[in-house]
């Protein structure tokens, strides 16, 4: 590690050559867009493995996983979480995935959250 001894007199947390106190710079940093994993209703997929998918890949309760597929099964979709994009894209991966594996049409997709 270089010596500081002629570039910090003490003035945390920067100081120029001459020893003067520097400007800290901090940069402005926006918020991540954030987006909702949706499950969309289909007229074959079991609402028990419905509330699996919630509980495996949502952490949701059994109540809460009820409540979301009950959404799903009465308006046509429901959602399951929100997320950064990374996130919400992987979740809809693992959804579509582990329903093809399962033999059933349920298909999730993620919306911008408003």
């Amino acid at each position: 590690m270089a010596n500081n001894e002629n570039h910090n007199d003490g003035n945390y947390p920067f100081s120029s050559p001459e020893g003067e106190a520097g400007v800290q710079i901090v940069p402005k940093l926006d918020t991540p867009k954030m987006y909702k994993v949706i499950l969309l209703n289909d007229d074959y997929t079991p609402m028990d493995f419905v509330v699996l998918v919630l509980r495996r890949f949502f952490t949701k309760t059994e109540e809460q996983a009820t409540e979301i597929m009950l959404d799903v099964h009465k308006k046509g979709a429901g959602i399951a979480g929100v997320y950064s994009l990374e996130i919400a894209e992987m979740k809809v991966m693992q959804v579509n995935q582990f329903a093809q594996l399962n033999k059933y049409p349920l298909k999730s997709t993620l919306e911008e959250e408003s």
